[in-house]
């Protein structure tokens, strides 16, 4: 299947592709006339439908989110935005997808360059009690398949599979330099970064709808149950070598990462290092958001510079600078 690079589509393209139903919105005209707008996409991006009218209502019966489709129809553009006019839509049947194909997801070089500096911060470990904590998680290669997987967030930063591989690799990279330039221990912060959110693999769930929540992420949360991953793991390796003292250090970072109880970390950070790493994982999260944020057209009208708008990720309007330098 030839995969529909949604974001280069101009006015005037044709589209006849396979595309996943991420929202469905419905609506009613000034007369009480129900209609309907679809948000089409794929691993490339997504563009929303032309308003779909009530004499049309069968064209969207089943086309709910998480479901397949084959969508045919024209790049229009409605107020300088870009929209699908559709002319026909066909439900696909449910199995049989490549989800990575349709959700957004890292590329497979970015992947890569993470998986190979995660790797080499592992090997080059001088701590052998870090060293097995850090092995806990990322010699298996079951959890290893899962961690790539896994969105940064379900809606905000780094919120695509492989998102969460990506923004840990960050975090620690910031970690190291912060806690290098601070005289701090470094290889403690970088192993306390590269665990702080394994909990986000058993609290997240993907599948056609996007990213979720599983009933554990609902009820617990990623932070107490990356804490509950990290007692199961080192019982099952026998104690994997670590002391009690030890262990709690390493719990202190999942369970303190968020800064504050007001944000959803269990503890404020009581050391150093935990420090280090909460202001690291802000900074990746952050940066991301506005990275992200700057790139949408939606949040920019015409040529103008300065967002017509606040976007929800960041609570404030942001600058496209013209950055010739």
């Amino acid at each position: 299947m030839t995969v529909l690079d949604l974001s280069a589509l101009a006015v005037g393209d044709r589209v006849n592709h396979e595309l996943l139903v991420r929202e469905r919105a419905e609506a009613k005209t000034k007369a009480g006339d129900p209609f309907w707008i679809l948000t089409l996409g794929n691993g490339t991006g997504t563009i929303a439908t032309a308003p779909i009218w009530n004499d049309q209502r069968a064209m969207v019966d089943g086309a709910e989110a998480g479901a397949f489709v084959q969508a045919i129809g024209d790049v229009a553009d409605y107020k300088g935005k870009r929209q699908l006019a559709l002319k026909s839509l066909r439900l696909l049947p449910p199995g049989g997808h490549d989800l990575s194909q349709f959700l957004p997801g890292v590329s497979d070089q970015r992947r890569e360059a993470a998986w190979a500096w995660l790797d080499k911060q592992r090997h080059e470990l001088r701590s052998a009690p870090l060293r097995r904590a850090v092995d806990l998680f990322f010699a298996d290669e079951a959890f290893r398949v899962a961690f790539e997987r896994t969105p940064g967030s379900t809606r905000g930063h780094h919120a695509c599979t492989g998102g969460l591989l990506v923004h840990t690799v960050e975090v620690a990279t910031i970690a190291r330099t912060t806690a290098q330039v601070m005289k701090a221990n470094v290889e403690l912060a970088v192993v306390g970064a590269l665990v702080h959110d394994v909990g986000k693999v058993e609290a997240y769930a993907v599948d056609a709808r996007g990213f979720g929540f599983t009933p554990a992420g609902h009820v617990v949360g990623h932070v107490v149950l990356g804490s509950w991953m990290l007692d199961r793991r080192r019982l099952a390796a026998g104690g994997a070598g670590l002391t009690d003292a030890q262990a709690l250090e390493l719990q202190h970072f999942i369970l303190s990462h968020h800064g504050t109880l007001e944000f959803g970390a269990a503890v404020p950070p009581m050391t150093a290092e935990a420090e280090i790493v909460h202001w690291a994982d802000e900074a990746s999260a952050k940066a991301n958001d506005m990275l992200e944020s700057l790139a949408e057209d939606e949040h920019f009208a015409g040529d103008d510079r300065f967002s017509s708008k606040r976007p929800w990720r960041l609570g404030k309007k942001i600058w496209r600078s013209p950055g010739d330098w």
